[in-house]
């Protein structure tokens, strides 16, 4: 259902993959917000992902779908058994991370490096695309460095879409190697989304999506008159209840937009289930700190979470008893 979305070129939104944050339990806990838009994992490096502990890096929740698998790597045999086993595990997709721009990336010759290098990425995407029966995608910046976005976008665009790359989501500023750190590059290049507008009209029927400082489900719609997908990053990490809107303004699901409390004691249950696996609740917990942002009572709840969570034998009566500070605040009468 997914592939077939990528291939009619619907409208996507997406959740984007994030080092550290964009893990399972994020993941299951935005499936509770929004049961359309799609969700993708952490960069997972493709020899960690043959060699190291799959279930741990790989395993989701069913729950997840539509979810994809994010590869961070530059040679494309292993990329081909990293995509195996990613489409063997039940991913939805595979992406190709050409936009990462930390230090450890680049001393692997890979994420946004690989800017420099498009035909390399292209023959990576080719030999996975010929390996799984997934979409096969890639997520860029439009240019490193020096580079003119104008003709590196170009070049790695068709370069991929040669080769039947599914989609490519473009992070619409370029990436610094040199001076910037990973933080940095985030803000401080500054943002040029009619150059990802120019690469659509270039490339109108193939699927280009864009992503980069976009705050709100506005701004997206905004963006969809233009391109074919949006992925959100920090605002839906940081402000995740705006994914509650999103399967009714993007997907034309006709029913009530979740309700924050119900989705806590959703995510109590979860945690229930985590710590009879040996988990701890601050590995859940710490993704839903902005559930109530800007809302009457969100600071205590932030307070409650951030002070409780992280103490042995704490369990999902936490997270209860953090929602009730909000539930209490909107019930009080206005001074």
């Amino acid at each position: 259902m997914y592939a077939q979305a990528l291939k009619s070129k619907q409208k996507i939104l997406s959740v984007a993959p994030m080092m550290d944050w964009t893990d399972r339990h994020c993941r299951f806990f935005h499936r509770q917000l929004t049961q359309n838009a799609l969700l993708y994992t952490e960069m997972v490096v493709a020899d960690a992902a043959i060699h190291g502990d799959r279930q741990r890096l790989l395993g989701f929740n069913d729950a997840e779908h539509p979810v994809a698998l994010q590869l961070g790597g530059s040679d494309p045999e292993k990329l081909v058994r990293a995509a195996e086993i990613g489409a063997a595990f039940g991913y939805d997709e595979i992406n190709l991370n050409v936009g990462c721009p930390s230090d450890r990336v680049q001393s692997g010759t890979f994420g946004a490096c690989l800017m420099k290098e498009p035909d390399l990425v292209a023959r990576c995407v080719k030999a996975m695309q010929e390996a799984v029966d997934v979409p096969v995608t890639v997520k860029c910046r439009i240019g490193v460095d020096d580079q003119d976005p104008e003709e590196a976008l170009d070049r790695l665009a068709y370069g991929v879409f040669a080769v039947n790359a599914d989609a490519l989501w473009v992070h619409a500023r370029k990436a610094w190697l040199q001076g910037l750190s990973p933080k940095e590059n985030r803000d401080i290049p500054p943002l040029d989304y009619d150059r990802v507008y120019r690469l659509k009209e270039r490339l109108p029927e193939k699927f280009i999506g864009i992503n980069g400082g976009i705050k709100t489900i506005e701004e997206a719609e905004q963006h969809l008159a233009h391109v074919d997908g949006v992925m959100l990053g920090r605002a839906a990490y940081q402000n995740p209840d705006i994914l509650a809107d999103v399967d009714d303004r993007f997907y034309g699901a006709r029913t009530p937009a979740p309700d924050p409390f119900e989705v806590v004691e959703m995510m109590a249950e979860y945690v229930r289930d985590h710590l009879t696996a040996g988990g701890r609740l601050s590995h859940v917990s710490r993704h839903m700190i902005g559930l109530f942002h800007s809302r009457p009572g969100a600071r205590a709840y932030r307070q409650i979470l951030s002070s409780e969570a992280t103490r042995p034998g704490a369990g999902p009566e936490v997270l209860l008893r953090a929602a009730e500070q909000v539930r209490v605040a909107a019930q009080a009468p206005a001074a």
